[in-house]
């Protein structure tokens, strides 16, 4: 039983340590300019966007797509039109794609 408490505990520390890096890729990102995990700033809380997009199997794909070009139209309800600037070159498409990922786990 000790050896199995001792595995959990450690996955645990692996896991919370994949979030404080992806925490850190969002803020070294500019993400957290316009974003937060549990609440709108300009748009909305990452936690948000991930109940929006609970289930949807091409949310991923389209999310990524949104964060490279940017756009607007999809929560105007919460961000009064403002648009998500681009973000590609300036954050590596595997980076996006890590931070999307991030995101849809919430």
């Amino acid at each position: 039983m000790k050896k199995i408490i001792a595995l959990t505990a450690g996955l645990l520390i692996v896991a919370s340590g994949n979030v404080i890096a992806d925490e850190t890729l969002a803020k070294k990102s500019g993400c957290f300019a316009c974003h937060a995990i549990d609440k709108k700033i300009v748009g909305p809380g990452w936690k948000d966007i991930a109940v929006r997009y609970k289930g949807d199997a091409g949310a991923r794909d389209a999310l990524i797509k949104k964060v490279k070009t940017g756009g607007k139209g999809n929560w105007t309800e919460v961000t009064k039109g403002v648009p998500m600037p681009p973000y590609s070159p300036r954050v590596k498409d595997a980076d996006i794609a890590t931070l999307v990922d991030f995101i849809l786990k919430l």
